[in-house]
């Protein structure tokens, strides 16, 4: 089973920075795309990003600009860097793994790290 762990989350002022991190328990270089996604108190969850296999990326137009969403397939991680941050960017962010395999697609989610955007 593949187990995937968030860490970066935290309190930040508007405008400021922080990086998340996506540790994955095995390889992650089949996993096609990777993302992470964000669920607000009230709200569904959303994507904010997804990076294919191949590192092209995709980004939520709110986001865009803003977010820079990357893989280290080697140390089995993925990150987010996310700058100037707003308070509509607080939520808990989610890791994600997509695989396609014999048996379909399976999606493989993290626990959440909290990002709270706070003056």
């Amino acid at each position: 089973q593949v187990q995937l762990v968030e860490s970066g989350g935290g309190l930040v002022q508007p405008g400021g920075s922080l990086k998340l991190s996506c540790a994955a328990s095995t390889s992650i270089f089949s996993f096609n795309p990777m993302g992470w996604y964000r669920q607000a108190p009230g709200k569904e969850r959303e994507l904010v990003a997804t990076i294919t296999s191949i590192g092209w990326p995709n980004y939520a137009d709110s986001v865009k600009g803003r977010f820079t969403i990357s893989r280290d397939n080697a140390n089995n991680a993925m990150l987010l860097q996310m700058n100037n941050l707003k308070s509509e960017d607080a939520a808990v962010y989610y890791c994600n793994a997509r695989s396609i395999g014999y048996t379909g697609v399976r999606d493989f989610w993290g626990q959440g790290t909290q990002v709270t955007v706070s003056s």
